[in-house]
């Protein structure tokens, strides 16, 4: 499965957990079904991407999997329910009535959690990122080179279900299997449960060993001296600041990112490095960001704009998923957003996503000179004036120029085409070809 991120913003529905009757015990919502284009991937973490990895390395058949996943994408999962060692939902086939699907996992004896616990509380780091949802490929890494696998590898995974499939595993017990690689992207404390310890019980545990290590190490030498407030602000001498340095005529290439198990996309991650280093070249000779005003949505149509127009490579469609699933939008969205954008920067994308009504006069002019230069009469709505035949349409900006649309004949799905003109009659002629 190819990986994402989440975004940082996360735009899948959240499963929300229901209090259990103690720590050992949490049920998940079921998810409802998703809307996207069926190209984002389930798991944006890379401990989500190894539960995934280890799910499909436990089945040799890929049609029960691309069905599991199709289930899981239609919302079929009912609530999930994760106790130490074992995972629960009722999964809807093509019968009335759900199958109960599990999947157990080995817990950790407790000489493992002590170990594990250690590890964490030894680095403040480790704390850090698990109390903000985070799993640090070096805690994993820690524990593995103690002998503890947090994480399942290929056979871990011990499938049951209650449907007449003997597949191993059948298409619900996969479809289960997607939705906990969404649980454990959200929070990585269902794979600490599923292994037999509970979040607040964990919590608890790591607070004592993190203060018993901080006082262990603690050093035993003598306070540094104070100094007095009136010395310290007292006025004194500073010797000028040396000149900056010489800013470079063109911004640095970033260095090279290795492709790593699990790591992001290196080309997508040269990509925003390059942009990054342009925009701070940019912010050293003029003293402005121009960029600095976008929104997150216009950033991310601005960066798929950039790559380049001749093609989408697989790097190129990546980056897309990327940047769609962060915004919230799906695939074609961000197509579209980008034609726009191409069309006329922040004021294509405004053309393209917000009508608005102009003053009569524009509109006025427009229609008598589309009539004079042969064409139809086209139908005026808000800043929009459509072709009777429905395939074309200018759209009239802010800027006042007029911006070229298509769509295919009976189909309300209109595309920017053709550079925008001040002259409605130029607009339409480059957009019809003529």
């Amino acid at each position: 499965m190819s990986p994402r991120p989440h975004t940082g913003h996360d735009p899948r529905p959240a499963a929300r957990p229901r209090p259990g009757p103690d720590d050992l015990r949490r049920t998940f919502e079921a998810v409802p079904p998703r809307t996207g284009d069926g190209e984002e991937p389930f798991a944006d973490s890379w401990w989500g991407r190894a539960w995934v990895a280890a799910l499909e390395s436990l089945s040799m058949d890929e049609g029960r999997l691309s069905r599991g996943r199709t289930y899981a994408d239609s919302g079929k999962v009912a609530a999930i329910t994760v106790t130490p060692g074992r995972v629960v939902a009722y999964v809807h086939g093509s019968r009335p009535r759900p199958y109960r699907c599990e999947l157990r996992l080995r817990t950790l004896a407790d000489p493992d959690w002590d170990t594990f616990l250690d590890a964490v509380a030894a680095r403040p780091g480790h704390l850090a990122a698990l109390l903000t949802k985070e799993m640090p490929h070096s805690l994993a890494d820690t524990a593995a080179e103690a002998g503890i696998g947090l994480l399942p590898a290929a056979g871990d995974l011990d499938p049951g279900c209650s449907c007449p499939d003997h597949g191993w595993p059948c298409k619900h017990v996969a479809a289960l299997c997607y939705q906990m690689a969404r649980l454990l992207d959200a929070d990585p404390f269902v794979l600490l449960l599923l292994r037999g310890r509970g979040e607040r019980e964990l919590l608890e545990e790591l607070g004592r060993r993190n203060a018993a290590h901080s006082a262990r190490e603690r050093p035993s030498a003598p306070a540094t001296p104070s100094v007095p407030a009136r010395e310290a602000l007292a006025e004194r001498y500073l010797p000028p600041l040396p000149a900056p340095l010489p800013v470079l005529p063109h911004p640095a290439q970033p260095p090279s990112y290795p492709s790593l198990p699990g790591a992001r996309d290196p080309l997508a991650l040269d990509h925003l490095a390059t942009d990054a280093a342009a925009r701070a070249h940019a912010l050293l000779t003029t003293g402005a960001d121009p960029l600095a005003g976008l929104t997150p949505w216009q950033d991310a149509v601005r960066l798929a704009a950039s790559r380049p127009t001749a093609g989408l490579t697989a790097t190129t469609r990546a980056l897309y998923r990327e940047l769609a699933y962060a915004t919230g939008r799906t695939t074609t969205d961000l197509a579209r957003a980008v034609a726009a954008w191409r069309q006329g920067g922040a004021g294509g994308l405004a053309v393209l996503e917000t009508p608005w009504d102009p003053p009569a006069g524009p509109f006025d002019r427009a229609r008598p000179a589309l009539a004079a230069a042969g064409f139809p009469r086209f139908q005026p709505r808000r800043n929009h004036l459509t072709h009777p035949g429905g395939t074309l349409q200018l759209r009239f900006g802010h800027d006042g120029r007029w911006y070229g649309y298509e769509s295919e004949p009976g189909e309300d799905d209109w595309w920017p085409r053709a550079t925008p003109d001040t002259d409605p009659v130029s607009a339409l002629i480059e957009l019809s070809g003529g």
